[in-house]
């Protein structure tokens, strides 16, 4: 097995890590009540301000240009440049530190934060798709993409921990550092690997995958129930998430040892000596020679398909074709309700008499990361049965072509 694949699973351990801390705008509804009071506007200003950050997304296709004429390390410290600006200045804001901004600039720097994560989404899709076959590569950007649904639950635990009563100023702060913090640990393994790994041990990768990925689930949902919650320490809960963000890593670590194991096999049978004559060896040069050049044409012939059963799709053939205004108004009429809900849920709460708000965004996180989970694990172990269609995949393709 080459020694590449365990890069290759580094780099996808490397996208979880991003796409975990990508979600910045799933808090919001955390922090939406004392923003209000901070910045002393109407509920009507503070539902523009949760629209902004999702219609900062509209512009997302400027992540997608540079990502065809900039380096991929690039596109992703602009992205997290964009969310240090976007949350920075309002976190100086709120702190009195400048006070001279209106509400419309809190606006335009809301859509400067929501596009930040269209950035950083592109290079994990990106390298996502050239780093696995196209037979893994749309359960890779879907479990990857599962992550983004557990962002909120980490920054609730994370602020849990380091805040008081104030946690308007740790949030915004938070959404400001923490990616590009992120972003500079994980750009140097986040890149392009030529790997070759047989069917038997992607396979095996991507089970310890998901078995890793729904223990984290059922960590996530359980540490965000309240009765659980009240009976452990918000220091222990954030341990707990940390703990389960690192299991991954013993994908590409396994993956590291196995090759270790069999390079010292290898090292062993060459210091065997063997005597052979000359038409042994000549007949096991034959043989060498042959199984190279049906490897080489077994090679040629993946290529040739893969070329063959690609699809450019332009911008023109994708605004002429059904498929896409299909998911177009399926997303517009469908998911944004799902994102008006979740933007107010601050504010449906406290009208209820409840006091716990950030348990409840916390718990809805963790449910969100399961509800993204789900079709990727369906779509690997039924592969052939059905087809399930996810947006993270669509517009990944888009991003490419």
């Amino acid at each position: 097995m080459p020694s590449s694949t365990a890069f290759q699973w580094l780099s996808l351990v490397g996208i979880i890590w991003l796409q975990s801390i990508n979600g910045t705008n799933t808090n919001f509804p955390a922090y939406s009540s004392q923003l209000k009071q901070l910045l002393s506007i109407s509920q009507f200003q503070l539902n523009n301000l949760a629209f902004a950050s999702d219609a900062g997304k509209i512009f997302g296709f400027f992540s997608g240009m540079a990502a065809f004429y900039l380096p991929l390390w690039l596109v992703l410290m602009i992205g997290s440049t964009l969310g240090l600006i976007g949350y920075g200045v309002q976190y100086l804001l709120i702190t009195n530190q400048i006070s001279s901004l209106s509400y419309w600039h809190v606006f335009l720097l809301t859509v400067l934060a929501g596009n930040s994560i269209c950035w950083i989404n592109t290079v994990c899709y990106v390298i996502t798709i050239r780093n696995f076959s196209s037979d893994h590569r749309q359960v890779a950007v879907g479990l990857t993409t599962s992550y983004q649904g557990l962002s909120a639950k980490i920054y609730t635990s994370i602020v849990g921990t380091v805040s008081g009563q104030n946690k308007a100023k740790t949030f915004l702060f938070l959404n400001s550092f923490l990616p590009l913090i992120v972003s500079l640990i994980a750009a140097p393994v986040v890149r392009e690997i030529e790997a070759v790994t047989r069917p038997k041990h992607m396979s095996v990768g991507f089970v310890v995958m998901f078995v890793i990925t729904i223990a984290t689930g059922i960590y996530a949902v359980m540490s965000s129930l309240q009765f659980v919650s009240n009976k452990i320490s918000p220091l222990s809960n954030l341990v707990g998430v940390l703990v389960f963000l690192l299991f991954p890593l013993l994908v590409p670590l396994s993956m590291k040892i196995n090759a270790l194991v069999g390079s010292w096999h290898k090292n062993r049978e060459k210091q065997r000596v063997y005597h052979f004559t000359a038409e042994e060896s000549h007949d096991i040069e034959e043989r060498i020679e042959n199984e190279v050049k049906e490897g080489e044409d077994s090679r040629e012939v993946n290529q040739e398909v893969g070329i063959g059963i690609r699809e450019e799709v332009g911008v023109k053939l994708m605004l002429r074709r059904i498929d896409f205004w299909l998911y177009f108004f399926v997303y517009l009429f469908g998911a944004t309700l799902g994102l008006v809900f979740l933007n107010n849920l601050g504010q449906i709460a406290e009208s209820r008499g409840y006091s716990g708000t950030s348990s409840l965004v916390s718990l809805s996180s963790s449910f969100g990361f399961f509800g993204r989970l789900m079709p990727s694990i369906g779509d690997y172990f039924y592969r052939g049965k059905f087809t399930i269609s996810r947006p993270a995949t669509m517009d990944s393709q888009v991003l490419l072509t």
